[in-house]
């Protein structure tokens, strides 16, 4: 069973009398445990794709079923705690707040969680701890390198204990040292702990990190690949 899966998807923006047609009926599926990376050239509609498969946008036509339920079902209130509690969010631009520790940016998810006050801390470390980070976990994030940024935002995506976790472009602004141990740690967060990665990239290297690649022009998908086998872990971290 299909933990997301897109059905004819369509995305139209208006402007005025202007109507530009980005997403032309997308179609997929994607299992619990997957990496995928969803690549094409700028424009090609896969970051419109991932913010209506994060629930940050909906789609114009098509089904979108999360869990075996259509999007359509789910109220406001809804998808708001699912962007909180079922998927985590890796952004090319990190979103951290500057001026506030490692601890405190990884914590800031479980402010509006249903997770009690007493787990907070030890979530947070645990999260800091597995992207190798907990020499940091005090430093504001002004202090952090690029990389570093990079790997608390993937933390703070973690410490919810997502089903998903979406990354968008997350090595467009590191280094090519950096953007390997942050696609590293991704690939290792899937192998050994079972997390399902939604990767969204143009570069053929950060793709090959993921084991299929949906590759997407003008709005279509013009491929399908299977590039490697799926390695499943032997516990998954839930």
């Amino acid at each position: 069973m299909y933990i997301l899966e897109a059905r004819q998807l369509t995305k139209t923006y208006h402007d005025g009398e202007v109507e530009t047609q980005v997403l032309k009926g997308i179609s997929f599926g994607i299992r619990k445990g997957e990496f995928v990376a969803i690549m094409g050239p700028s424009g090609s509609g896969k970051s419109t794709l991932l913010h209506i498969l994060g629930f940050l946008d909906r789609q114009t036509s098509g089904t979108y079923l999360f869990d075996d339920t259509s999007s359509d079902n789910y109220s406001e209130d809804d998808l708001a705690r699912i962007r909180n509690e079922k998927v985590g969010f890796v952004f090319q631009s990190f979103n951290l707040l500057p001026r506030v520790s490692v601890l405190e940016n990884v914590m800031l998810p479980l402010l509006y969680s249903s997770v009690p006050e007493i787990e907070w801390h030890g979530r947070a470390v645990a999260a800091i701890e597995a992207v190798g980070l907990s020499h940091r976990s005090g430093y504001d994030a002004s202090r952090l390198s690029g990389g570093e940024k990079q790997r608390t935002a993937i933390a703070r995506s973690l410490v919810n204990h997502p089903d998903i976790i979406f990354a968008d472009e997350p090595t467009g602004n590191l280094d090519t040292q950096s953007g390997k141990a942050v696609m590293e740690i991704l690939e290792g967060l899937n192998r050994d702990h079972g997390h399902t990665i939604i990767l969204i990239t143009h570069e053929t290297f950060t793709a090959s990190h993921a084991e299929r690649i949906l590759h997407i022009r003008d709005g279509m998908i013009e491929q399908d690949e299977q590039v490697r086998d799926r390695v499943r872990a032997d516990s998954f971290v839930k």
